[in-house]
């Protein structure tokens, strides 16, 4: 253990840190590590029902609790009203982008289904220009030839829109070509921007296009009722995914995928040979990923739900939307500095006013040397911008107000120097 604190722990970032306000948070909590604990000691392989049923159908089971937690509509759970099974249902997969790709997979196969193959090389997927990189990942791995990543305007807070898709699905048509998936987002990475998602799926239906939405950070919010606003339009959505291991307190790698029928992830990625054939195969789960192997990651889920209830998820991400209140105001009492995107969720995106990208760059630079707070930067319609992204498991008010005195003293140093510049 002294090698790894001398040598290992002086290289890391501590992204459990209350002070890192980088990217998007990666929880952690002490349920979540007991979780990730004994699924290493019990190391099972759960590719199949028979493989750990215990697994396979506690996976199904806090799906469908997580579901309802986020109030996702019944036709993405498992089991109907009736309590019986539905074509939908929930899976965890290692991470969002993973997610991206399996619905990609299943929406060329249900678009394929009564269509040459010839047509595979007509087919066009859609997404924006604040979308995650994910999608056009997605689309080299499953070999799709025709991405269109529509531009968004700062009029509509760099939202996708429904007439932007509309007007590039019928192009497409004329054209001879293939519209088959759009990835939408609730909670782009760079402002945290929410697509419209009702206008997108409503865009998207007649021409049998499977909606993904991205809602990796963003997700977890919709615990809280009066976050679930954001996500309106999700129920008429082919898929639906977001992180626990951002924002709900269970350790990485935790990615959350509900889809409202498996059939078209079984049609693109089942196979079972004669060794993996054996009772329970309608139940496994290898049917719904691209791995073979999964890891036992419900365990963790199961452990973090069952610890802090729906109260206690619900108090916790309220402070930190709380604490995101607090730094916005911040900011606007300031008068030298300016929001450069619309506040959601827990990020706020800013800029020190009259100092350009070099002096913004200069300022990001002087805060993340101090040592005492984290951050990074995007660019938007060409603005270059600090983010403040909220989330650690344990910060605090006085670790915001801590952070908020080092960017205002580094911004008196940048302020100086352009003044001495002139």
């Amino acid at each position: 253990m002294k090698d790894v604190e001398d040598k290992i722990v002086p290289g890391l970032t501590h992204w459990q840190s209350s002070n890192f306000f980088a990217y998007y948070p990666c929880n952690s909590s002490f349920p979540g590590m007991l979780g990730e604990m004994l699924c290493a000691g019990f190391a099972t392989q759960n590719f199949s029902w028979i493989g750990s049923p215990a697994a396979t159908e506690l996976e199904t089971i806090v799906m469908d609790w997580l579901g309802k937690l986020l109030g996702l509509p019944q036709h993405f759970l498992s089991r109907k009203s009736d309590g019986s099974l539905g074509p939908g249902g929930g899976v965890i997969q290692g991470t969002a982008s993973e997610a991206a790709l399996v619905c990609m997979l299943a929406a060329r196969a249900r678009i394929m289904q009564a269509r040459p193959s010839a047509d595979m090389a007509k087919l066009v997927a859609y997404t924006s220009d604040q979308a995650h990189s994910s999608c056009k990942k997605a689309t080299m791995i499953a070999g799709i030839t025709n991405l269109r990543i529509l531009k968004t305007e700062e009029s509509a807070a760099w939202a996708l829109q429904a007439d932007m898709l509309q007007q590039a699905i019928e192009q497409d048509l004329k054209a001879g070509l293939v519209p088959f998936y759009v990835f939408a987002t609730a909670g782009t990475t760079s402002t945290a921007t929410v697509d419209d998602l009702r206008g997108l799926a409503t865009v998207s239906k007649p021409h049998n296009i499977w909606v993904h939405v991205d809602a990796a950070y963003a997700g977890a919010t919709a615990v809280i009722p009066s976050m679930r606003h954001w996500f309106d339009g999700v129920e008429l959505t082919d898929s639906f995914s977001f992180n626990p291991h951002k924002w709900l307190l269970t350790n990485f790698d935790c990615a959350a995928l509900w889809v409202t029928d498996s059939a078209p992830l079984k049609t693109a990625l089942s196979l079972t040979p004669a060794y993996l054939q054996a009772k329970g195969n309608a139940l496994d789960y290898k049917d719904w990923q691209i791995p073979l192997g999964r890891r036992f990651r419900a365990l963790k889920v199961w452990f973090v739900l069952r610890t802090y209830g729906q109260e206690g998820l619900q108090k916790y991400l309220e402070h930190h939307l709380r604490l995101a209140k607090l730094f916005q105001g911040f900011v606007e009492a300031d008068d030298r500095f300016e929001i450069m995107a619309p506040p959601r969720f827990g990020l706020i995106c800013f800029a020190l006013q009259g100092v350009g990208k070099a002096g913004n760059a200069a300022l990001l630079e002087a805060i993340n040397s101090s040592g005492k707070v984290f951050m990074v930067h995007t660019e938007v319609g060409g603005k270059f911008m600090l983010r403040f992204a909220l989330g650690s498991t344990y910060v605090q008010q006085h670790h915001v107000e801590a952070a908020w005195a080092v960017i205002q003293s580094k911004a008196d140093g940048v302020m100086a120097q352009e003044t001495n510049l002139m």
